[in-house]
This record gives C-alpha cells, sequence and structure tokens, in this order.
C-alpha cells in the first residue's frame, strides 16, 4: 500500500497542473472566439482564476494523513513554499496573457483574487480538509460575481473578488485572506480526512 500512496501523491501535482492549465486554455480560447475585445471581462477572469484555484486545491493534502503530520519533515516551511509556488503558477500563466489576443488582467486584479482566493482555499483545507476546500471559494466568487456591491463598504468587502483592482476594501480582504489562510495552513496543514475520505483517497 505505501507504493500506492507515493503513486497517488506522484500524479496529483502533474494532473492539478494539466487541469490548472486546461482551463485557462480553455477560457482563453472562449474569449478569443466569442469576442472582439483583446481585454478579458473581469468576470471571466475571476471565473478563471477559481477555476485554477479549485484545480490546485488537490495539491494541499496527500492520501496519506499520518504522513502530512508526522514531525519527520518540517511541514511550515514546505507548506509556505507549496502555496507561494501554487500563487506564482496562477499569476504567471494569467499575466502571460498580457501579450495575447485575450487579455486576462488587469496585473493587479489576479495579484489580488489570486493571493486571496489561494488563502481562502488553504484555510479551508486546513479547517474543513482538501476535499472540501474548494466548496466556500466557489460558493462565495459566484455570488460575488453575479451581484458585485460597489457600495456601501460591507459590500465591497463581500464581493471583494468582483470589486474595481483600485479598491482598497477588496485588497484588504484579500490581504487578510491570503495572510490568514498562508498561516492556518503552514502551522495545521490540511484537517484530517474522515474514514470514508481516506478510504476514496
Amino acid at each position: 500500500m505505501r507504493w500506492l500512496t507515493l503513486y497517488l501523491r506522484s500524479r496529483r501535482v502533474p494532473i492539478a497542473l494539466a487541469t490548472a492549465g486546461g482551463c485557462t486554455v480553455l477560457m482563453w480560447s472562449l474569449w478569443s472566439v466569442f469576442s472582439d475585445d483583446r481585454t478579458v471581462a473581469v468576470p471571466m477572469v475571476v471565473l478563471t482564476l477559481l477555476l485554477m484555484v479549485a484545480a490546485l486545491t488537490a495539491t494541499l493534502g496527500g492520501p496519506d494523513d499520518a504522513l502530512d503530520k508526522t514531525a519527520a519533515f518540517s511541514w511550515p516551511s514546505r507548506r509556505i513554499a507549496h502555496l507561494l509556488a501554487a500563487f506564482l503558477i496562477v499569476a504567471v500563466v494569467l499575466l502571460a496573457t498580457m501579450a495575447t489576443g485575450a487579455r486576462f488582467g488587469p496585473a493587479w486584479l489576479v495579484v489580488r483574487d489570486a493571493a486571496g482566493l489561494l488563502g481562502l482555499t488553504a484555510l479551508c483545507a486546513a479547517t474543513m480538509g482538501t476535499a472540501r476546500a474548494w466548496f466556500l471559494p466557489l460558493g462565495w466568487t459566484l455570488v460575488a460575481i453575479i451581484t458585485p456591491l460597489s457600495d456601501p463598504l460591507a459590500g465591497r468587502i463581500l464581493t471583494w473578488q468582483a470589486q474595481a483592482p483600485d479598491d482598497t476594501a477588496a485588497a484588504m480582504t484579500a490581504g487578510l485572506l491570503a495572510f490568514g489562510g498562508l498561516v492556518a495552513y503552514a502551522v495545521a496543514g490540511p484537517a484530517r480526512s474522515a474514514p470514508a475520505e481516506a478510504a476514496q483517497h
């Protein structure tokens, strides 16, 4: 069984990366074919970010809970590096489209939402487990895209993902989520799976 665990762990990252890349290519292609505007609409940018983060969620935990909790590794530093790598992957891939016919931007919107969504996902992974970590980011972001609130302040905080790049409240919210998720995930790691979920892994 040990070899199976290691095999699953080794395959999880390439599959997640391929899925995230595939989502980006799909959204880029759809915008390129069906729109004459080179600048991608904000809801489409946010949705693409969400899909990429959801795809990378699978890499936040492994099939072996005991290994994830062992003191044999310096887990906090590894987890921090893991989240930073995920952030760079999402941000760099989308920002690379700025040189193409379908631009996913502005740059600060991509950076803000990538950091905030990854932080929120990491926070959920630390509290609810990796299998459910994408539920809250998905629901919250879809509501924010459908009903973005520009006023009052509480509305801009609640729909931070869809706010303008220069919105201070949205930036602060994303920053708090990014920091909180980074700390919670680095310290606690992914929550242990329930027996039924562990069997499925």
